[in-house]
């Protein structure tokens, strides 16, 4: 039996086609699509998620109330005991790369390749009691969030989050001042897409689970960590700066021009070009 209907690639998005709504909204506004998923049912039990929530260290479980200080965070791998004495109210459990832990839920991912797959980061599930929640904040990637079980409620604003008004010495990024500027209540089968950066704050109506299907977009800082890593193993990095037949220098305090060139000189022939950087951009990302 396959774990979502349809799997295939999705052409509709409710009534846009994927060739709209890449040209319309990815990455560039939120937008809420009513029974993307006719009739889901999440394929996962929240004791199922929970037993493999101690298997992993991709599992977090976020109380917002009734733990030791305001929005607590316990890490994977968790421990049966972590579910002992829960609150009835307001905590989440959330566990990443699902995708990975069970590659039968690879399927889920699979409507969503109108996306490239190097853009694909992972299947995230979460289980929320009445309440539970991790809070208004903002995430770096693109995300549908598709209702598997029970009601969510969704707020976003489209106001800019200031770096200074995120809540202090928490485990989370979670906002202090959030005003919403539209809202949703999302049931089983319905879906809502957020660009980056959007403003959002979703909170469990009862007992409810959202599957995340999120896309990441490298920083430059990735790309240019991993592209001079593999340029730093090279033999030749070891190669160090000469210069013989100096010139005399008038002063030896100062780093002199004909020095300056050099060293620049020497810096920027280790540089890949152009054609070097593409070669190695389809054997990273391809």
């Amino acid at each position: 039996m396959s774990l979502i209907q349809p799997n295939q690639i999705l052409t509709q998005l409710g009534e846009l086609s994927t060739e709209e709504f890449l040209r319309d909204y990815w990455q560039q506004k939120p937008l809420l699509i009513r029974q993307a998923f006719p009739n889901f049912q999440s394929p996962l039990s929240s004791n199922e998620l929970a037993g493999l929530a101690c298997d992993t260290d991709t599992a977090r479980l976020v109380l917002e109330k009734g733990g030791s200080s305001p929005w607590e965070v316990r890490h994977g791998p968790l421990r049966k005991k972590d579910f002992k004495k829960l609150p009835a109210t307001h905590w989440t459990l959330l566990v990443n790369d699902i995708e990975k832990l069970l590659p039968e839920f690879a399927e889920i991912i699979e409507p969503f390749r109108f996306i490239p797959d190097w853009r694909i980061d992972d299947l995230m599930i979460s289980y929320a009691v009445d309440g539970g929640s991790v809070g208004p904040h903002v995430d770096a990637y693109d995300v549908f969030l598709l209702q598997a079980l029970g009601k969510r409620h969704w707020q976003i604003s489209h106001q800019a989050c200031a770096e200074d008004n995120f809540i202090p010495d928490i485990d989370l990024r979670i906002m202090r001042e959030f005003v919403a500027e539209a809202e949703w209540t999302l049931e089983p089968g319905d879906m809502l897409y957020l660009p980056p950066d959007v403003p959002h704050y979703g909170v469990a109506v009862g007992e409810c689970m959202t599957y995340s299907i999120g896309f990441r977009a490298p920083s430059r800082a990735d790309l240019l960590e991993d592209l001079l890593g593999q340029i730093l193993e090279q033999p030749d990095m070891q190669e160090r700066f000469r210069d013989p037949k100096r010139c005399l220098q008038a002063d030896s305090t100062n780093l002199a021009e004909a020095d300056l060139e050099r060293l620049t000189d020497f810096i920027l022939q280790a540089l890949p070009d152009r054609d070097a950087i593409r070669r190695w951009l389809q054997e990273t990302l391809g």
